[in-house]
């Protein structure tokens, strides 16, 4: 059996990579070694312009979303030290309370109502690739089997196979010395008030909901996790090695006792289980040394970890799969322009890169001692600035890399996410958000005239033109918006060779001009 894309690995990366592939018209096979859906508990949110994407793609209200569209976060934190947003213009920072399980199940039913050949207990073994595709080795539940594919996905997470049988290096590093542990466990009722965000400890000291807070022997985080229950997490440094063994409610209290320098009386729960239970290295950071290999690919954890804080994780693995999925479906289709796929590692290994380095620097703020203590008095000082505010807000959202889009002189929004511009479309009020909902590159003409329609022609099989109005002066005459959310091309009736470019660089060759749709 041929098909055009694997995908190894079905949580949120390769679901979302699948329903792409759906939208460029491409019917992938996944393959998920787990028969049913995991259980473990993992993120709790999403962070950054992936909260945006998911708008685009109509997801955000069955994600939980409140209101009609995202709306920015008016605080967050950097290194457990307050990031206030609501005063910031053009705040980047969005966010969603979504468990990773809720989300999983919502990509999923979308990607099986979309077509997607979804094979749940299908385990990848073996993989050989040549000139003109990849065979895969597969043991399934009623046995072994091949598959024959011309591009093949690896969102198979941290320890991937695909991954290790294409032998693309994972070079960074490990501290064995930081160690997090987090359980779900029980507090006394009398000690938890949610209405005024506190915990009362026996000693009559009161510690903080929902965020991480530091002192000098550690760092520590009690969030709300259901009734009954709360999600308790620390972190250690200078501790001894993680082993294989579940952590224990018993070892979660003493280290909380540890970096509080007092008790919280946690018990286990007594609702039924599963509950989170795991003790892990915090500061583990790698990168693949490339996410493409041939015909191979990378996505997701299979691509890059690095240490949870700030719940990067998904921002950067659901984009991703977004910057990969139109590519791939173009190459499949034979119109995708030379060097479209490379173009997906040069566009996420820094975007990758960037995680890491906001990712430790954070890790390090938190970590104990006086000098780190007078290091967080300056950083705290300089986040009272709007400037420092913005450039912090940017790279924790992901919005302070900028692709490079064509080779004319760029727009100040080309190669970044597209604004959510409020528009008229004849009679009928929108925003960009909603007309990007089918996944297609779409040129956006706010002129009104025909020079950009005569123009974008001869793309019309690739991509759609959209005549509207802005209620306010727009940021442009027209935008050029590629399926991820990007910015192709923004400008205006003159200087449109370099739309044209932009149309060359990543939609391909033009139509010849009397040919078929």
């Amino acid at each position: 059996m041929s098909v055009d894309v694997i995908i190894v690995g079905g949580g949120p990366v390769g679901l979302l990579l699948a329903g792409e592939l759906m939208l460029g018209g491409v019917r992938p096979v996944v393959l998920e070694h787990l028969s049913e859906r995991s259980t473990e508990h993992k993120a709790n949110a999403l962070i950054g312009q992936v909260v945006r994407f998911l708008d685009h793609r109509g997801l955000y209200q069955s994600l939980g979303g409140h209101g009609d569209r995202p709306q920015p976060a008016p605080a967050f934190l950097f290194g457990a030290l307050p990031l206030k947003l609501s005063g910031l213009p053009d705040n980047p920072l969005y966010g969603l309370q979504v468990r990773q399980a809720r989300l999983e199940a919502v990509l999923e039913q979308r990607a099986l109502d979309l077509g997607v050949d979804l094979r749940r207990g299908h385990r990848l073994q073996e993989l050989r690739q040549d000139d003109e595709g990849v065979t895969v080795q597969v043991e399934g539940p009623d046995g072994s089997y091949e598959l024959r594919t011309r591009y093949l996905v690896g969102c198979d997470g941290a320890g991937s196979t695909v991954r290790k049988k294409a032998g693309i290096s994972f070079a960074g590093f490990t501290d064995p010395g930081v160690v997090s542990r987090a359980a779900h466990v029980a507090v006394p009722p009398s000690s938890l008030s949610t209405s005024t965000g506190e915990i009362v400890l026996p000693s009559g000291d009161r510690i903080g909901l929902y965020a991480w807070h530091r002192t000098e022997r550690g760092a520590y985080a009690v969030v709300p996790h259901e009734p009954g229950m709360v999600m308790v997490s620390v972190i250690e440094w200078n501790g001894p090695p993680v082993d294989e063994t579940p952590v224990s409610v018993d070892e979660l209290r003493e280290s909380l006792n540890r970096v509080l320098g007092q008790d919280l009386p946690i018990t286990a729960p007594a609702t039924p289980g599963p509950h989170l239970l795991r003790r892990r290295y915090a500061a583990n950071t790698r990168i693949a040394a490339s996410y493409r290999r041939d015909r191979l690919f990378l996505a997701g954890d299979a691509a890059h970890v690095h240490a949870a804080v700030g719940a990067p994780g998904l921002n950067l693995g659901l984009q991703d799969a977004a910057n990969l999925g139109w590519k791939l479906a173009a190459q499949v289709h034979g119109w995708a322009p030379s060097g479209l796929l490379d173009s997906y590692h040069t566009e996420r290994r820094p975007a990758a890169e960037r995680v890491t380095l906001h990712t430790q620097a954070q890790l390090a703020l938190m970590s104990p001692g006086p000098a780190i203590t007078a290091l967080r008095h300056v950083v705290a000082e300089l986040l009272e600035t709007p400037g420092v505010t913005g450039r912090i807000s940017d790279l924790l959202a992901g919005s302070d890399v900028r692709y490079r889009m064509h080779h004319g002189t760029p727009h100040a929004l080309t190669g970044r996410f597209a604004p959510d511009l409020a528009l008229r479309a004849g009679a009928r009020a929108t925003r960009l958000a909603e007309i990007v909902r089918p996944g297609r590159p779409v040129l956006v003409d706010l002129t009104g005239s025909d020079h950009l329609a005569d123009l974008a022609d001869a793309w019309r099989d690739r991509v759609d033109l959209v005549t509207a109005r802005t209620p306010a002066p727009p940021p442009a005459d027209a935008l050029l918006v590629r399926p991820d959310g990007y910015v192709a091309w923004a400008g205006g009736e003159t200087g449109t060779d370099d739309l044209q470019d932009a149309l060359e660089t990543w939609f391909g060759d033009p139509r010849p001009r009397g040919s078929r749709t």
